[in-house]
């Protein structure tokens, strides 16, 4: 049987403005994305059968069709032919529904991982449009660099080089719908939008940018979220903010002994997520 493991890492988002609602329900938006290497870690394996296998086993992850990763090898496995099947194995490090796009970077690398074992040899570019259509945050993955998103996410242009940041990530554990979070944003006529800086040559210039338009929502309704916000500024994070619709609250920092010295004033005896990571 041939099989393949592969690193699927989560996403902070540096920006993210809400720019008009669409037609067809969506949201146009600005984004500056950036993975980091917090990894879920996905193994698929070809079977002679026909038939996709999903196992999980992580609260708030389907097992079957509903499951992301079953919609993007499925969707490999149509364009191949054939009698093939596919099982797919994830051990989930990246928090559920937290804001940092777990489902969407494993459905990235099963259409990756899937395309290799399949010797589709499609290019990138071909597996984007694909990812497109489960998720709006698939193609960012794909894509392999920081990245400007634009449309739903799916219009992407590499940012400069930005320098490497430890990240404290810290997920309170409170359930945020992200349809809630958009269905509740109160769209102002905006100006026009901040100019990006064409460098970044320190931690303090990628901060210089953050903004999140989603925490108008979310903050109020969940005061938490600020708290983390403003204990990471008091224990060394040169910047912090929610991540995506959130809940989970990221701090960027200089140096890895001050991130995990916030990590441990911020949980304390809570049983919240919290982990250090390194951007990539």
């Amino acid at each position: 049987m041939k099989s393949i493991t592969l690193k699927a890492p989560a996403k902070v988002n540096y920006l993210l403005d809400v720019i008009r609602r669409r037609p067809d329900g969506y949201h146009d938006l600005r984004m500056v994305m950036q993975r980091v290497n917090l990894c879920d870690e996905i193994t698929i394996t070809l079977t002679g059968a026909p038939g996709i296998s999903v196992i999980c086993g992580k609260n708030g992850v389907p097992d079957g069709p509903g499951n992301i990763a079953w919609k993007a090898a499925n969707a490999l496995l149509e364009l191949a032919g054939g009698s093939q099947g596919a099982e797919i194995s994830i051990a989930k490090n990246i928090p559920v529904a937290a804001g940092l796009g777990g489902g969407s970077s494993d459905a990235a690398s099963v259409l990756m991982g899937m395309n290799e074992l399949l010797q589709l040899g499609l290019p990138d570019q071909r597996l984007m449009e694909i990812g497109v259509k489960l998720g709006a945050d698939v193609p960012f993955f794909i894509f392999k660099t920081t990245a400007l998103a634009e449309g739903i996410g799916e219009a992407l242009t590499a940012m400069p080089r930005m320098p490497a940041a430890w990240v404290l990530l810290v997920n309170p554990g409170v359930h945020v719908s992200t349809a809630w979070v958009y269905n509740n944003l109160k769209l102002t006529n905006r100006g026009e939008l901040a100019k990006l800086p064409p460098f970044y040559e320190s931690v303090a210039d990628i901060c210089s940018i953050f903004a999140n338009d989603l925490e108008s929502v979310t903050i109020p309704a969940f005061p938490v979220i600020a708290e983390i916000k403003d204990t990471m500024l008091r224990h060394g994070a040169v910047g912090a903010m929610m991540s995506g619709s959130g809940p989970t609250v990221f701090g960027l920092y200089q140096d890895r002994e001050t991130a995990e010295q916030a990590r441990a004033a911020i949980t304390g005896n809570s049983d919240w997520f919290a982990a250090v990571a390194e951007t990539l």
